[in-house]
């Protein structure tokens, strides 16, 4: 029995959690070796976990305005590591990025520079420091360093349209998910993830948040990490493959000269299904030059660094200190996913095309491939295509058609490995789509009620009521964000790249020069986030409907173009209107002190900013 109370006996808990969630899995390999069904041991595994993160979601539950927002300012270092590696590695991260990597080649590698990298820029320039203002939310403080409402209101914009963009593509994940476990239409699905998103976190707010990350990030690093290791040992590149990456590439050079490459034509192309493609490496503008790699990992370096789900995390940390010793853990465990999705998708491409290997396809009748189940059932889920365009019944390397999302979910059964592991990915899967969600559903909540109904409409307003509004708030946005999930407008991949761009071109700089510029004042900060974000979107436009791109930037990079008009017009306006009072600037310099008390809860005197930005510190 544990005794204490929880925040101490943390590694107790998780401990038995994981020894427990092991246990799953070693009952669901034996309920294989007994004749349990494929759908079965999904279903199992996908309703486990859920269970799980949702009796966490409901032990969290709190009514105290400090845990339902940040948490009660109280989680350990290792720990928020934790949780924000979970709600950092997406639906995209965990099923779409060793796609991306896998079709695109080494070009996609620049999300995994952008995304580690981005978390310096975390580290040095803004997490320490925003803890120490000691707010709720990144509206809260934009509200607080620069003052009034209409500079409020302009973050609360921007990261609504940075968080619900990026929503969609979580919900877009659980839904592809939980359509091939449980056998349902991809449509009816999303709504299955959105009402096991809210279970997580409706009660308890970032409290329940943030104890149910932590327990996905457990699932989701043991789901993506042992069918790694399994099927390297198994095709024989050694038990720790990452250290043979380059041979394995070179490999698939090889045979990709091997078998040579015939183009399809457009009729062929015409008859492939959405959102499929070519086994063969495909080239873009993503790999096409140097800069195009150096622009994309730039926009994701520093969406990152402007994310506001990103930036909560650190909100709950006890102190200054921590948030940054925070940072430090949250990059350790993003990097052991990270480091192994390129060997993810090098190990798929050579079960698939190797002759060498039992699992290799390419050269087979066609009549065996489609014999094949593993097959069957990826086509059915409309994820796998093959058709004899050169017209000698051998399947050849541009006859074979597969889903981005699919590479990760399918690869160990393409692989041979037990179904009971195809079913621990995708409740890995289903994990690390739902953590974010989670984060970013709540993000763009506790911002409308907190910076929106509560600072601007009702100040007076009881904590109880604001508390309903967050979570009638989290129903709302959930739900819109499923249907629009459910439309199939963008992959998931180039979903999440849009959001990294919208939050970068109108809070980057807000947030940095808030810290280190005492001089910006709030006709520039509100400059820069309205015409840093309007001309983003309006360039998104522009290259989107045929417009030729400024300085090789694309639709995947637009956000470079957005900053730097938000950064030159805040500078511009900052300089030409008056500077901020004496009191702001004071702040700002004692924001920079990495220790002592947060700077809203420092000084009673300070009226102003204790009503712009009240703490419970």
């Amino acid at each position: 029995m544990i005794k204490g109370k929880f925040i101490d006996n943390l590694p107790k808990v998780y401990g038995i959690y994981t020894g427990g969630f092991i246990g799953f899995i070693i009952l669901m390999a034996i309920g294989e070796q007994m004749g349990m069904t494929a759908k079965a041991i999904g279903v199992a595994f996908v309703a486990f976990t859920i269970f799980i993160y949702a009796l966490i979601g409901y032990l969290s539950r709190t009514a105290q305005a400090d845990a339902y927002y940040v948490a009660g300012r109280q989680v350990p270092t290792v720990f928020n590591g934790m949780a924000t590696a979970a709600d950092w590695m997406s639906g995209a991260s965990f099923v779409a990025m060793a796609g991306g990597i896998y079709f695109k080649g080494y070009g996609y590698m620049a999300l995994l520079v952008g995304w580690t990298g981005g978390y310096i820029l975390v580290a040095t320039l803004l997490a320490p420091y925003l803890r120490k203002f000691g707010c709720y939310t990144v509206p809260d403080f934009v509200g607080t360093r620069y003052g009034g409402n209409l500079a409020r209101l302009c973050a609360v914009i921007v990261l609504t349209v940075a968080s619900f963009t990026y929503v969609t593509a979580q919900i877009n994940a659980t839904g592809t998910i939980a359509s091939v476990a449980l056998d349902i239409d991809f449509k009816y699905a999303v709504y299955i993830g959105l009402i096991s998103i809210l279970l997580c976190s409706m009660l308890g707010g970032m409290r329940a948040v943030t104890w149910t990350q932590v327990a996905q990030y457990i699932v989701l690093i043991i789901a993506y990490l042992l069918p790694i290791f399994w099927i390297s040992n198994k095709m024989g590149a050694g038990f720790f493959p990452h250290f043979m990456l380059a041979d394995e590439v070179a490999r698939i050079g090889e045979l990709e000269q091997q078998f040579g490459f015939i183009k399809n034509s457009a009729a062929d192309l015409a008859t492939v299904p959405k959102g499929l493609a070519g086994i063969t490496k495909a080239h873009s503008a993503v790999n096409a030059t140097p800069w195009a790699f150096i622009s994309l990992a730039l926009a994701m370096m520093m969406g990152t660094a402007s994310l506001p789900h990103v930036m909560m995390r650190y909100f709950t940390t006890p102190s200054v200190k921590a948030a940054r010793k925070s940072v430090g853990w949250s990059l350790f465990f993003i990097f052991l996913l990270y480091s192994s999705a390129p060997m993810l998708a090098t190990l798929s491409k050579l079960s698939l095309i190797d002759p060498t290997l039992p699992t290799g396809i390419i050269g087979k009748s066609f009549a065996e491939v489609q014999a094949l189940s593993w097959f069957q059932n990826w086509n059915s889920a409309n994820l796998m295509f093959i058709s004899d365009f050169n017209g000698n019944g051998t399947l050849e390397l541009n006859e074979f058609f597969m889903g981005g999302k699919a590479v990760v979910l399918a690869t160990p059964e393409i692989a041979g490995l037990p179904y009971v592991i195809s079913g621990l990915v995708a409740a890995g899967g289903m994990a690390a789509a739902m953590s974010t969600a989670d984060g970013l559903i709540l993000a763009i909540a506790n911002a409308i009620s907190h910076d929106v109904y509560y600072k601007m409409i009702d100040p007076k307003a009881e904590t109880a009521k604001r508390l309903l509004v967050a979570r009638v708030l989290l129903v709302v946005i959930g739900f819109a964000g499923a249907t629009i999930a459910a439309m199939e407008i963008q992959g998931i991949l180039g979903s999440v790249i849009w959001a990294f761009d919208f939050a970068m071109s109108g809070l980057f700089f807000p947030l940095v020069l808030g810290v280190w510029w005492k001089r910006a004042n709030r006709e520039g900060a509100v400059a820069g986030m309205v015409l840093g974000l309007g001309s983003a979107i309006w360039y998104l436009v522009w290259v989107r409907t045929g417009g030729s791109g400024f300085l090789g930037l694309t639709q995947l990079t637009f956000g470079i173009f957005g900053a730097a008009v938000s950064f030159v017009s805040m500078v511009v306006v900052s300089l030409l209107t008056s500077a901020p009072d004496a009191t702001i600037q004071k702040m700002v310099d004692e924001v920079r002190i990495p220790s002592g008390k947060t700077v809203t809860g420092k000084r009673s005197e300070e009226r102003r900013v204790g009503k712009e930005c009240r703490s419970r510190w």
